[in-house]
């Protein structure tokens, strides 16, 4: 059993940043891919950023690559999210999900553990 806690969301004005954090707790942290999707009002949740084998590389969704950021502070079992120049339509609840296999990483039914998720909100 892995329990995964989101923070770090809030409100913040377009062209701003936020860094999201999740917190890893359970099972052997090292024997999980870490990964962030969001689910916006009304639309399927989707796929955001993850790291790919072992945290060696990381994929990103389009819509993020350049702007948003995923790392790990392994002694911490954390994961970030920095997200940099957001737009409003990057408002979203942010899930981080674990999975422990490197098929389908961009699909919500790889990931077997996801926390409560955070809420990011961007003004334009």
């Amino acid at each position: 059993q892995v329990q995964l806690v989101e923070s770090g969301g809030g409100l913040v004005q377009a062209g701003g940043s936020l860094r999201l954090s999740c917190a890893a707790s359970g099972r052997t942290f090292s024997s999980y891919r870490m990964g962030w999707f969001r689910q916006a009002p009304r639309k399927e949740r989707e796929f955001v950023a993850t790291f790919i084998r072992s945290a060696l590389s990381t994929y990103y969704a389009d819509s993020v690559k350049g702007r948003f950021t995923i790392s790990r502070d392994s002694a911490k079992n954390t994961v970030y999210l920095q997200m940099n120049s957001l737009k409003p339509e990057d408002t979203a609840v942010y899930y981080c999900g674990a999975r422990n296999r490197d098929i389908a990483i961009a699909t919500m039914s790889t990931y077997d553990y996801w926390g409560q998720g955070t809420q990011v909100t961007v003004s334009s």
